[in-house]
């Protein structure tokens, strides 16, 4: 079947169609998305502002149009922390639904955990033995863990890149009280919860998951994405740690210069490089192995799963 998934995101909004079937991968045939970053579109309050609303409703109008222009025979919809955390979230999703007819599902982050660590466990297969997966994400971050398809544990964590970057680094480069002050409010916030997988020793494979990660690994010398999904992209920490400084003095526009790194996600990825540090160290990772699939992928699946 030819399936559209619609993915409004704390930083885009992506529609992708895949011709998809019950036990092979889903095959991609249209993508589009927009930078919307609702994380950015908040007031004081915390409610989705009149701006953002106008334009989450006009995009997902226009994909509608454009899934059935490609022939999908049914619209998976899901949002993410951004609609989530909104105090007025609810109301977003009822304009929606009223002027353009989608049901947008709202995941919790240990859904997008779980479905997250799904596909990763699906595109490495049984041979990797204990999976952790860690995915940052524009308003969140979740952690995952297990042998099985369903991880043992999985739980999402109010540190997404955007967020981080709305609330504490506020100059172009930020100063470094507000590089120090990100890295401490990171690691006590994940240090609370970091028990939770480190209990269940290292693990056999580790992987990393969403645009940050990738962007991450570019920079420190992975495999163009021109080079196709199959080449194996790691990060390694003690690559990672030397980036660091070079980021924290840099304007985003700097950053956007730099390989793999978009104009639209230069602003968050120092964030997401202290978070990313924060994670690998506390977590003992020398390493963590770039996977090509994430939330999208698992929701495919899931789908696939229920029709089966």
């Amino acid at each position: 079947m030819r399936l559209g998934v619609l993915d409004v995101g704390s930083n885009t909004v992506h529609l992708l169609v895949v011709d998809a079937r019950a036990g092979g991968a889903p095959i991609p045939a249209f993508s589009h998305k927009t930078e919307l970053r609702l994380t950015e579109l908040l007031d004081r309050d915390g409610r989705i502002d009149a701006e953002g609303a106008d334009r989450l409703v006009g995009f997902v109008g226009h994909t509608l149009q454009d899934a059935e222009d490609k022939g999908a025979e049914e619209m998976v919809a899901f949002a993410t922390s951004a609609i989530r955390d909104a105090v007025n979230g609810d109301e977003v999703l009822a304009r929606v639904r009223k002027e353009t007819g989608v049901p947008l599902q709202v995941l919790s982050g240990e859904d997008e955990a779980r479905l997250t660590f799904l596909a990763v466990r699906r595109w490495y297969g049984w041979s990797s033995g204990r999976l952790l997966v860690l995915d940052i994400g524009g308003g969140s971050f979740e952690v995952a863990s297990g042998s099985d398809e369903e991880p043992d544990v999985a739980y999402s964590l109010p540190l997404g890149a955007g967020r981080l970057t709305r609330d504490h680094l506020a100059g172009e480069p930020p100063s470094d009280d507000d590089v120090r002050a990100l890295r401490r409010h990171v690691r006590t916030t994940f240090a609370r919860e970091v028990g939770r997988v480190s209990r269940f020793g290292l693990p056999d494979r580790a992987v990393g998951t969403s645009k940050t990660f990738r962007s991450l690994a570019r920079l420190t010398g992975a495999a163009a994405s021109a080079e196709g999904p199959y080449v194996r992209r790691t990060l390694r920490h003690d690559d990672l740690v030397q980036l660091l400084p070079k980021l924290a003095g840099m304007t985003p526009g700097e950053r956007a210069a730099l390989p793999g790194v978009s104009a639209g996600r230069s602003g968050q990825l120092l964030a997401g490089a202290v978070l990313a540090d924060a994670a690998m160290d506390l977590l003992g990772l020398d390493e963590v192995e770039i996977c090509p699939w994430a939330l999208r992928e698992g929701v495919i699946l899931r789908r696939l799963d229920q029709l089966a």
